[in-house]
C-alpha cells in the first residue's frame, strides 16, 4: 500500500510517497532516509489497488537460481535488488537486505512484510531454516504455486469464450432494441396495415424508446452500477460461492477443487518439516466457511489421536481416492507425498469436468443468443413479408 509521509529533515519540511505494509512500516522506511515523520496517510486512489504487487513467484524462481549458483542467500538478495528497476518490488528486497544485513532470519524478514509474503510462504522458509534446505523449501513453493497456476488457468480458459458470447450477444441485442426497433417502429407507423400481434408489441417498445431514449439510457446506467456494486458486495459477502455451490454439476467441481487446493497446502507444508496440526492451522485460509468447519473438527479428532485419514473421512473431507492415498501415506510415513498426489489426481479430475462444461454450455449458449437475436430480426421483417405477399 502507498502512503503519503510528512517528515522533518535537514532541508525542513518534505513530503515522501512509501510503500509500506502499514502505516508503522511506513514511518520505519521514511526514518531510514535520515528523516523525522511528523504525520501519514494512504494514497488514495480512484482505481482500486492491487492487493499484492510483489512477483513472488518469480523472485522465489530467481532467488532459488541463485543459491543453486552458489552465492549465499544475502548475496543472492542484493544482486536481485541490484538489477530490480520496479521501484515497489526495489523497496520489498530493500527492506529483506537490510534486515539480513542486521543478522535476522530469512524467515523473521519475510515475516515483517505480512503484504508481500503469506504465511504459508513464511513458515516453509521457517522449517527450511531448520534443515538448511532453503533451495529445496523455495522449489516445492514453485511446484505448489505452479500447480495453482494450472487449475486457475483452466478455469479461466473455460470462461472466457462464455463471457466473450455474453457480452457480444447482450451488445448486439441492446443495439437492435435501442436503435434498430425505433426506426423501423418510425417506418411501419405510417402504413397503415395491420401488423403480427407480436411485431405491434416490439413497435410499442421501439415507440417508447424513440420518445424516451435518453431516459433510457440514465436508467440502464443506473441499472448496471447497481447490478455491478450489488455483485461486488455478493462476491465479498460470498453469496456467489454459495449459491453455485447448490447448482448441480457446479457445486460438486467447485468442491473438487477446493479439496485439491487443501491437499496440495498440506502436503507442501507436510513435505518442508511442519507437524500436521501446525499445517493444518496455516492452511484454513482456503477453506469456505462451510467446509472450515468441518476441518477444524477433523482437526480436533486429529488433535485426541485419530489418523488423518479418518478424521478426514469422517468430516467429509476426503474422496474415496484421496482416502486410499491417505491410508498409504499414514503407513509408509509419506503423509505429504500422497497428499501431493492426491492433490494432482484431483487436478486431472478437474479438468476433464471444465473441459466437459465448456463442450456443453458453450452451444446452449450460442443457441439462446442466436435465438433471442433472431426472434427480433423476424419479428422486424413479418410486417415487410406481409407487404411483399399482398403485393403478389
Amino acid at each position: 500500500m502507498r502512503f503519503a509521509v510528512r517528515a522533518i529533515g535537514q532541508q525542513g519540511i518534505v513530503s515522501v510517497d512509501v510503500d509500506a505494509a502499514d502505516a508503522a512500516a511506513a514511518c520505519e522506511e521514511v526514518r531510514t532516509q535520515a528523516l523525522r515523520p511528523l504525520s501519514v496517510a494512504p494514497v488514495r486512489s480512484v482505481l482500486p489497488a492491487r492487493r499484492n504487487a510483489f512477483p513472488l513467484a518469480l523472485f522465489s524462481q530467481e532467488l532459488l537460481a541463485l543459491l543453486e549458483a552458489g552465492l549465499t542467500l544475502t548475496e543472492a538478495i542484493e544482486a536481485l535488488c541490484d538489477k530490480e528497476a520496479r521501484s515497489t518490488t526495489r523497496v520489498v528486497l530493500e527492506r529483506l537486505l537490510r534486515d539480513l544485513r542486521e543478522g535476522q532470519r530469512f524467515s523473521a524478514a519475510l515475516a515483517r512484510q505480512p503484504a508481500y509474503f503469506p504465511a504459508l510462504y513464511v513458515v516453509l522458509m521457517r522449517a527450511a531454516e531448520r534443515t538448511s534446505s532453503l533451495p529445496a523449501s523455495l522449489a516445492r513453493y514453485l511446484e505448489y504455486h505452479g500447480q495453482l497456476d494450472a487449475v486457475r488457468g483452466r478455469v479461466v480458459s473455460a470462461l472466457i469464450y462464455p463471457l466473450i458470447l455474453l457480452v457480444v450477444g447482450g451488445a448486439v441485442t441492446v443495439f437492435l432494441l435501442g436503435h434498430v426497433v425505433p426506426r423501423f417502429a418510425g417506418i411501419y407507423q405510417g402504413t397503415g396495415r395491420d401488423l403480427p400481434w407480436l411485431s405491434q408489441l416490439l413497435m410499442a417498445w421501439g415507440g417508447f424508446a424513440a420518445r424516451h431514449g435518453s431516459l433510457l439510457a440514465i436508467a440502464a446506467a443506473a441499472v448496471l452500477a447497481a447490478l455491478i456494486i450489488g455483485g461486488r458486495a455478493w462476491w465479498k459477502s460470498g453469496g456467489v460461492q454459495r449459491f453455485a455451490r447448490r447448482l448441480p454439476g457446479i457445486g460438486a467441481t467447485l468442491a473438487m477443487i477446493e479439496l485439491a487446493r487443501l491437499y496440495l497446502a498440506l502436503g507442501t507444508l507436510l513435505e518442508g518439516g511442519l507437524p500436521i496440526l501446525q499445517a493444518m492451522q496455516l492452511a484454513e485460509g482456503l477453506l469456505s466457511p462451510e467446509t472450515l468447519l468441518r476441518y477444524r473438527a477433523a482437526a480436533a479428532a486429529i488433535e485426541r489421536g485419530e489418523s488423518v485419514s479418518s478424521a478426514f473421512d469422517a468430516n467429509g473431507l476426503a474422496s474415496p481416492v484421496a482416502l486410499r492415498l491417505l491410508r498409504v501415506g499414514e503407513r509408509a510415513g509419506r503423509l505429504g507425498e500422497m497428499l501431493g498426489r492426491a492433490a494432482r489426481f484431483h487436478d486431472g479430475e478437474i479438468a476433464r469436468r471444465i473441459e466437459a462444461f465448456a463442450r456443453g454450455f458453450e452451444p446452449l449458449l450460442m443457441a439462446a443468443i442466436g435465438l433471442v437475436v433472431g426472434t427480433i430480426v423476424v419479428l422486424l421483417y413479418l410486417p415487410i413479408f406481409d407487404l411483399a405477399g399482398s403485393l403478389r
